[in-house]
């Protein structure tokens, strides 16, 4: 088949590298070049790198809608496209400019968690299980009929960074074998059903800001959900920031206040609305990231010392 591939991080490059092992690549689609955190140099994504490396054509369009790239796109002359964490919004005349339509790999057994962060919401609500879904791409926002599913259990230590890259090795065989069964037509693709829809909205800072009054089952989830990004972080008591690595509950220690951070036994731990959590890894403010330990030696921080606000 002639496919067309649109992805823009690290976790769409194992499905671009799949179904270029079976079909024909006409192009890829991917967000422009953006400056990373620091200095002015633009990169490219991921995405962008591996086409460029293989020698495909990359169309890199400021906003999907544009008339003059829908053209475009209409002139490759398609069978069909596959999306993965792409980044803009498919409008419908984009939509139609394939002969059979395009297929998304969205990382959740939808209806449940539609939207940009299925992942991290995941982890920070404390599901058991997740997934992928393979689904045709309409109007709505990820509300397209499945095509398939994959499943995968959250281990109790994952990180959003950990179990998007097994979804995205697991799900690039989900995504071949949807895009094959619909050029073969033999596809039958599913409604989503009306009951379990829950939305998972895009992260903010203010999402990765951690109340220590909360239980540490919770504090735990949301920085898992956040790593690697936005990144969980709190405030010292001098009122700097300082992001946090994943932490581990201590069951074996007393609650204490939130918010109050103290050593135990070579551990660095942090007071909650429960059992205080043990920190792995600090990144101060305009630092790198140290061991928590190595930090706490370093900080002389005067005790009580508490963090944030709890």
């Amino acid at each position: 088949m002639r496919l067309l591939f649109a992805g823009t991080p690290d976790i769409a490059v194992p499905s671009l590298a799949a179904l270029a092992e079976r079909h024909e690549i006409v192009a890829v689609i991917t967000q422009p070049d953006a400056r990373g955190k620091r200095g002015r140099d633009l990169h490219p994504s991921p995405v962008k790198a591996y086409a460029e490396e293989q020698g495909w054509t990359v169309l890199t369009p400021q906003r999907a809608s544009d008339p003059e790239f829908i053209a475009r796109v209409a002139e490759l002359d398609a069978d069909a496209a596959a999306v993965v964490a792409y980044g803009q919004i498919l409008r419908p005349d984009l939509l139609a400019a394939t002969r059979l339509g395009w297929v998304n790999l969205h990382f959740s057994l939808l209806p449940a968690w539609r939207g940009a962060a299925p992942v991290q919401r995941s982890i920070m609500a404390g599901d058991e299980i997740t997934g992928a879904s393979a689904f045709l791409l309409d109007a709505g926002m990820d509300t397209g009929p499945v095509i398939g599913t994959m499943s995968e259990r959250i281990r109790a230590n994952d990180t959003t960074g950990s179990l998007l890259e097994r979804l995205a090795h697991a799900g690039a065989p989900l995504l071949v074998q949807a895009i094959e069964a619909l050029g073969a037509g033999d596809a039958a693709p599913i409604a989503q059903a009306e009951d379990g829809v829950s939305h998972a909205a895009k992260l903010s800072r203010d999402d990765a800001y951690v109340r220590w009054d909360r239980p540490a089952h919770v504090v735990d989830r949301q920085i898992r959900g956040c790593t690697p990004a936005p990144g969980a972080w709190t405030t010292l008591p001098d009122g700097s920031t300082m992001k946090l690595g994943p932490v581990r509950a201590r069951t074996d220690l007393s609650a204490t206040v939130p918010g109050q951070i103290a050593a135990h036994d070579g551990a660095v731990t942090v007071g909650t609305g429960g059992h205080p959590v043990a920190l792995s890894w600090v990144q101060p403010a305009g630092k790198g990231q140290v061991d928590a330990a190595a930090w706490w030696r370093g900080a002389r921080l005067t005790e009580p010392a508490l963090l944030g606000d709890a």
